[in-house]
């Protein structure tokens, strides 16, 4: 391992004061919801910078996903298969949730521009604090999808091909 290499411990140390100066979560939280420990594998000085980009790649494959739903026109039979037998309100649930992550992509996005410090920390407090208020949404809406595919397995048996 090369000695400028970051450990888990010192990027803890670095983002400290960062925390406390824009009052960001506990990086345990950002790590626990993000992984925003893979941040330590990149020697950086703009720390946030990397911290916000670990937190979209997360968003991005949410945001992925549900393009899927929201545009179904080359999706998988599995995503057909769940949009025909989705209620109303998992609909209208994924494409709010849609819309909040392509908002916070599109933010993070112009972040890479430039950088500039504050507007990175801003981008990860309001990042956190949305991804909170979706979750419980997201886990009901992904609940609702595996039970559909449950159902349809078991309609279809154990092939499509049988």
């Amino acid at each position: 391992m090369p000695e400028n290499h970051n450990t888990l411990n010192n990027v803890k140390k670095q983002y400290e004061p960062l925390k406390k100066k824009y009052k960001l979560p506990e990086f345990s939280k950002l790590n626990e919801e993000f992984e925003i420990e893979k941040v330590q594998e990149k020697e950086t000085d703009f720390l946030l910078r990397e911290i916000r980009r670990a937190i979209s790649e997360k968003i991005a494959a949410f945001l992925r996903f549900f393009e899927l739903y929201v545009n179904p026109q080359a999706a998988p039979v599995f995503v057909l298969v769940s949009l025909k037998n989705l209620a109303a309100k998992e609909k209208e649930i994924i494409e709010k949730a849609y819309k909040e992550l392509v908002a916070l992509e599109l933010a993070a996005v112009s972040l890479d521009i430039s950088y500039n410090e504050p507007r990175e920390a801003q981008a990860i407090l309001r990042v956190f604090k949305k991804w909170q208020e979706l979750k419980p949404e997201l886990e009901d809406v992904i609940l609702a999808i595996l039970k559909v595919q449950e159902r349809s397995g078991e309609k279809k048996g154990k092939s499509y091909f049988g």
